[in-house]
């Protein structure tokens, strides 16, 4: 492992254009402790769906100071953090962002981050519950789990599935987020996903909460926390989970521990956090990604929800992480920090490979959903440093407000693996599968298959003119990745690269009104290359870096209690893909331009709602010998809508009722665009009831994913999943 460093950087001071607010002097201590009192989740939680929170002006670390408050309806906040430029209202940034509150995560029961983001019909998950990890796509463009980033800091996160029961916010950031955060460890460009954990409220918490997850998943979350102390400046908060039994998949274990134990102090000058979290997930008959043969001329049919492709796999994660994080007001109008986290992953799968069963060559499934399987053991591990420090002023020349934040981050991540493949194969079929045939007799203990450092320095400065009706934001941050190759069977490196570039940033914000925003940004970035799986040819390959360039424009408007928004983009990269001879690597560019609109906000008083529609052409250009040049990239759908709706009944106190339908048009799933999965269109729908019992809060809660039961594939490049069927979750909380 490299020695580990970490620059200066000021990855979470907030970004607040308004030059009344770029310019504050310190917040007193009295102030401070009032701003303080919506932190941690207090007002996210304790209000009422259709109660509505006077703007509050906040400075400091999102980590450890007040969140953004709450948008009309209580669902999104009306800004979040991005990264060294901080955070501020939505209406002030030259960005497309949204930010998912805890009240939301509860309402509709999301179990993990894709539950939550999907909510946006620019984000579309590329695997289903149940399965071997989560991934997304953002604009077009894959973004793993293991890219999301926790209080600012990437790689601290499990990288196959993030429960929600500690976080508050979930922030997402359309488009690369480099300047803003640094290097994502996994090379997402799509977007940019930060969440940020759950902090004490000023109000004494103790609330359980039991759930129901059909088929027979029974689960208790266990939330409390205190403030104590001198002005309440001490606080801990913890988050226990239990949760297990069959899920969404027949006879399918989805066994989850989960322990979150969030310790933080807030004075006059100085606010400190430290957050330690233990994951241990176990899965039976996870919900596996299939490929198909390049002789098909259709997809079969998707199958049952509820049917494993390869039953007898088994998946075991366990994380520990823990992370700290200290601010500090060096004058009125200087503030410096430093963040630090370390976390340690271990997962161990059954891993089945779909092959010919007489040669076991890797082959796909027939129009007839026949194929062969081989078993096979895949485990993985990684260790991962990450940190930044920094430091932000705020000041005027001439008449212009200036916000000038200078950064610095360090990732350092040490993974290995062990693969054994199995010498037997049997014939299979997706809508009937057989049970793995035996494994590999000898597991092979991991070993060490790649280093990865990424260091980044970066200077940003926030202008306002024409009393705050015109911000402009300018910055670079200079990139260095730094990948050594291993052989996990000889321990000899096997290669190794050095790269660097600057990756600028130029966002402007111009009002026109004082509730329209026109905003524009540019934006390009380096990202770590890919490591080659082993599925493909070249497996343990580490592909070289990568540019990305996106352009950017769109206009918000507040009308009060609705917000609607319209962006245009284009975003390019290279593109990642398998050739004939089953070798991974960038063959071309993938171009993706569309248009997004969004609407979210309170209808009417007690009327929520949540709309979006995303229109992407993804294309494929400069490809290698001309091959598949100008086809459509492989799956990225064209139209995507999100309609959801929140309603507080008006014969019944305490009772309100949630629907949302998405769409989603039909993907190619190759690049030669021969083969294609249908357009989909699903319904969740939902219950709450709140009521008093015994003289306790308590909240009832019923909802239903996938309504109609609708049997569909999702598609992950040339990979597909049969999504999860018709699930009921039911769950009480009661606070105490």
């Amino acid at each position: 492992m490299r020695p580990f460093f970490f620059g200066f950087t000021s990855n979470k001071s907030y970004f607040m254009p308004s030059r009344s607010v770029l310019r504050p002097t310190l917040l007193s201590p009295l102030a401070a402790g009032l701003l303080l009192a919506y932190g941690g989740g207090a007002f996210a939680q304790t209000a009422t769906p259709s109660t509505v929170l006077p703007a509050v002006v906040v400075q400091g670390s999102q980590a450890n100071d007040p969140l953004q408050p709450v948008y009309a309806g209580g669902q999104v906040a009306q800004g979040g953090g991005l990264g060294m430029l901080g955070a501020g209202n939505v209406m002030d940034t030259p960005f497309s962002t949204v930010n998912y509150t805890s009240e939301l995560i509860e309402d509709i029961q999301a179990r993990t981050l894709a539950d939550i983001i999907t909510n946006d019909a620019s984000v579309r998950t590329t695997t289903s519950t149940g399965g071997f990890g989560e991934d997304f796509q953002i604009r077009g463009f894959s973004v793993g789990t293991g890219d999301v980033g926790m209080n600012g800091l990437y790689g601290l996160l499990s990288a196959n599935r993030l429960p929600l029961e500690f976080i508050e916010r979930v922030e997402v950031l359309k488009g690369p987020g480099t300047l803003m955060r640094g290097i994502p460890p996994n090379g997402s460009v799509g977007g940019s996903i930060n969440v940020v954990t759950k902090r004490a409220r000023d109000e004494p918490l103790t609330r359980l909460t039991t759930t129901y997850t059909s088929k027979a998943n029974l689960g208790a979350h266990v939330d409390v926390s205190r403030r104590f102390g001198e002005n309440n400046a001490w606080g801990v908060r913890f988050n226990g989970v239990l949760r297990g039994g069959e899920a969404s998949i027949d006879d399918g274990k989805q066994n989850l521990g989960l322990g979150a134990l969030a310790l933080d102090y807030r004075g006059a000058r100085l606010r400190w956090s430290l957050d330690a979290i233990y994951q241990d997930e176990e899965v039976d008959d996870f919900r596996s990604q299939i490929g198909f043969r390049p002789d098909i001329t259709e997809i079969p049919a998707a199958p049952d929800g509820r049917i494993a492709f390869y039953p007898g796999t088994t998946l075991t994660q366990r994380d520990k992480t823990i992370a700290s994080r200290l601010e500090y007001d060096i004058t009125d109008h200087i503030t410096g920090h430093f963040a630090l986290g370390y976390r340690d992953n271990v997962v161990k799968q059954v891993f089945p490979i779909s092959v010919d069963p007489l040669t076991l060559a890797r082959q796909g499934v027939d129009a007839d959903g026949n194929f062969g399987v081989m078993n096979s053991y895949y485990d993985s591990y990684s260790k991962t440093f990450s940190g930044d420090v920094g430091l932000q002023a705020r000041f005027d020349t001439g008449g212009i407000g200036h916000t000038l934040s200078l950064a610095a981050t360090r990732l350092s991540q040490e993974t290995g693996n062990a693969y054994s493949p199995g010498t037997i194969a049997v014939p299979s079929n997706i809508y009937d599968p057989v049970p793995l045939p035996p494994n590999s007799p000898v597991r092979n203990s991991m070993e060490r298959a790649s280093e990865t450092t990424l260091d980044s320095i970066a200077i940003a400065d926030t202008l306002s003119f024409v009393q705050d009706r015109v911000l402009l934001t300018v910055g670079a941050r200079k990139q260095t990745v730094e990948v050594d190759s291993y052989s996990t069977a000889t321990g000899a490196k096997t290669g190794t690269y050095k790269a660097d570039a600057i990756s600028p940033v130029a966002g402007i914000v111009v009002k026109p009104l004082d509730n329209v925003s026109v905003y524009g940004n540019f934006t390009k970035g380096l990202t770590r290359g890919t490591v080659v799986s082993p599925m493909y040819a070249n497996a343990g390959e580490v592909l070289s870096p990568y540019k990305s360039k996106q352009y950017e424009a769109g206009v918000k408007v507040d009308w009060g209690h609705i917000t609607t928004t319209a962006a245009v983009f284009q975003l390019a990269r290279p593109a990642a893909q398998a050739d004939d001879a089953n070798v991974y690597g960038y063959f071309g560019e993938q171009r993706n331009r569309g248009l997004e609109l969004t609407a979210y906000g309170e209808l009417q008083p007690g009327l929520r709602i949540m709309a979006s529609a995303a229109f992407t052409q993804g294309k494929l250009t400069k490809t290698q010998g001309g091959i598949n040049e100008g086809n459509t990239a492989p799956g990225v759908p064209r139209r995507t809508f999100n309609l959801g709706l929140d309603w507080d009944t008006p014969w019944v106190e305490g009772l309100s009722l949630n629907g949302r339908v998405s769409h989603t048009s039909s993907t190619y799933i190759s690049a030669e665009n021969t083969l294609s999965l249908p357009a989909v269109t699903t319904f969740d729908v939902g219950a709450r009831y709140r009521t008093r019992v015994a003289g306790k809060t308590v909240v009832f809660r019923a909802n239903i994913d996938n309504l109609t039961d609708k049997k569909y594939w999702l598609a992950s490049g040339s990979f597909a999943t049969n999504a999860a069927g018709r699930t009921f979750m039911l769950s009480a909380t009661v606070d105490f």
